[in-house]
């Protein structure tokens, strides 16, 4: 069958067992050989130790999510970028047992989805995650969450995209989800990042009331040396660290014909043991299946580690905004760069342009945000080519939004 093919029916038929690696012989190199913490294979003491949701299946790798006591496997699903309850309820079936979405996902669709495969399933065998972000509203929508999950309660409930320590340590910030454990509608509370990923970690363990932090982690990124630090003081401190955006996303082109191995960058990210799981969005069961792989199997081969230089070698700026805000005090007419190319990501990346669309449309930005500049001052960390994304990406806002519905 072609890679790109693989149904429902196919994937069942193929069964679970045979999603396992096949002993094909890794290559690593010496400097990588020190970040693969976590080697698959050996075996391990199972004596007292937490089941995690559903029971252990064969081959998996786990691990424990700090202070909140659950226990994980290494991938998960994202469901930012699907409705396809085939494909929800295959993952969850499969083991990846916690799934993770957000109020205004696909406009709520997102979690309806979810409230509909998890009907009738014993409420301890998974584990929801949904994202509000804090502001105006936020225990309406964090009502209408609920109601479209069909749940009482959320596993964890993040307050959404914080980007800043004043905001993580907002007191008014920190109340609206404390409120919201108190009242039973989510075991664990947490923060969501992008973006100064190394600042909101730490402030969220300062902060002594958070439990998970779900925080951009992939192998582009130039600064992962401090963000390492400030997950490993965080874990310390007995928070969990669930990892997003570890496929860097997943095109180095915006043509999409020059694919990033993201099984690789799966297990890379997956590689610091500090990090507990991945969401990474699936939207096919192809995707299902190599990330089912990558939770049994953390090795890197050569190849892997070979592609994963790509960018570098052949001098690829790929879709993937890290989000370091360099770019910020370069620009002239002060425009938001780093959301503006997550929305480029969003439209020619995860091919969801109705993500893009309301990402772009909340920003309001003129229509030719560069007007003024003959010549863009920005350097991107990236080398992207900033005001030719502004440019391109910016022309959704003219697009009616009912045009995405």
């Amino acid at each position: 069958m072609s890679k790109s093919s693989l149904s429902r029916r196919e994937f069942l038929k193929a069964g679970l067992t045979g999603l396992a690696t096949t002993g094909a012989t890794t290559i690593l190199l010496a400097d990588e050989l020190k970040k693969q913490k976590n080697i698959s294979g050996k075996p391990v003491d199972k004596s007292n130790q937490p089941e995690p949701p559903g029971g252990r299946r064969e081959g998996f790798i786990y691990r424990t999510l700090g202070k909140t006591g659950i226990v994980l496997p290494v991938v998960c699903m994202g469901v930012m970028n699907t409705d396809s309850y085939e494909l929800v309820r295959a993952a969850l079936d499969a083991g990846m047992v916690h799934l993770d979405t957000a109020h205004n996902y696909l406009r709520g669709r997102s979690e309806e989805v979810i409230g509909q495969v998890v009907k009738g399933r014993p409420r301890d065998s998974f584990v929801v995650a949904t994202k509000v972000p804090p502001a105006e509203g936020f225990n309406e929508k964090l009502d209408l969450s609920l109601k479209r999950l069909g749940l009482d309660y959320v596993d964890i409930l993040y307050l959404h995209n914080l980007t800043k320590r004043e905001t993580v340590l907002a007191p008014e910030n920190m109340a609206m989800a404390e409120a919201a454990k108190k009242a039973g509608k989510a075991r664990f509370i947490g923060v969501t990042t992008h973006t100064n990923e190394p600042e909101v970690i730490r402030a969220a363990a300062e902060a002594k009331i958070y439990d998970v932090v779900l925080t951009g982690y992939n192998f582009r990124k130039d600064y992962i040396k401090e963000l390492d630090a400030a997950i490993e003081e965080a874990t310390a401190a007995g928070l969990g660290i669930i990892a997003m955006k570890t496929l860097a996303g997943g095109f180095w082109d915006k043509q999409r014909t020059q694919p990033i191995n993201t099984k690789a960058a799966l297990k890379w990210a997956m590689n610091n043991s500090k990090i507990t799981t991945s969401v990474p969005g699936m939207t096919t069961f192809d995707q299902l299946k190599s990330n089912l792989e990558v939770a049994q199997d953390l090795k890197l081969t050569l190849q892997e580690i070979q592609d994963l230089r790509l960018g570098q070698t052949a001098n690829l700026s790929g879709l993937y905004c890290q989000g370091c805000q360099r770019c910020l005090p370069q620009c002239p007419n002060s425009l938001p760069i780093p959301d503006m190319m997550r929305a480029y990501m969003y439209a020619y990346s995860y091919r969801n342009l109705q993500a893009a669309h309301e990402l772009v449309t909340e920003l309001d930005l003129p229509g030719n945000p560069c007007a003024g500049c003959e010549t863009c001052t920005v350097s991107c960390a990236f080398k992207f080519n900033v005001r030719e994304k502004l440019i391109d990406i910016n022309r959704l806002k003219a697009v009616p939004g009912d045009f995405f519905a």
